[in-house]
């Protein structure tokens, strides 16, 4: 039986957040291929380009150029992307980011975890929650 690839877009500035998703991901789901844009613009030139369409998108939400809240709300009027599971992963736990957020219709919004340990945890329960 062949296993289904999940398609995970990201976008995120901080290269140190790249690899350390990359090694959670590659550890606990290793049937997810990330592909990885510095900001929002990257982002959507890079889900032009390419052929499988996302399983997942995951937003930081302080980019340059285009930010993950102005990210989702171009992603949310694209017809192709209404149905798609979009994360707002970030260092922020600001209340008001979280409501802005949901009224963009983020499927989530989670505060980036302190410890490996927590992004192990973050990883299986995207998994769960949005690629079972």
């Amino acid at each position: 039986m062949q296993q289904l690839i999940h398609s995970i877009f990201v976008a995120d500035d901080d290269e140190d957040d790249h690899y350390l998703l990359q090694t959670a991901f590659q550890a606990h789901c290793p049937a997810c291929q990330l592909q990885f844009a510095n900001d929002g613009l990257k982002l959507l030139d890079l889900l032009s380009s390419h052929i499988l369409s996302p399983s997942l998108i995951i937003l930081d939400l302080n980019m340059p150029r285009l930010d993950g809240f102005e990210t989702l709300q171009i992603l949310r009027h694209n017809p192709l992307y209404t149905q798609t599971p979009i994360v707002i992963l970030t260092t922020s736990d600001n209340q008001s980011d979280r409501r802005q957020a949901f009224e963009l219709q983020a499927s989530e919004f989670v505060t980036k975890p302190l410890s490996q340990h927590g992004l192990v945890h973050l990883v299986q329960q995207l998994k769960q929650t949005w690629l079972q």
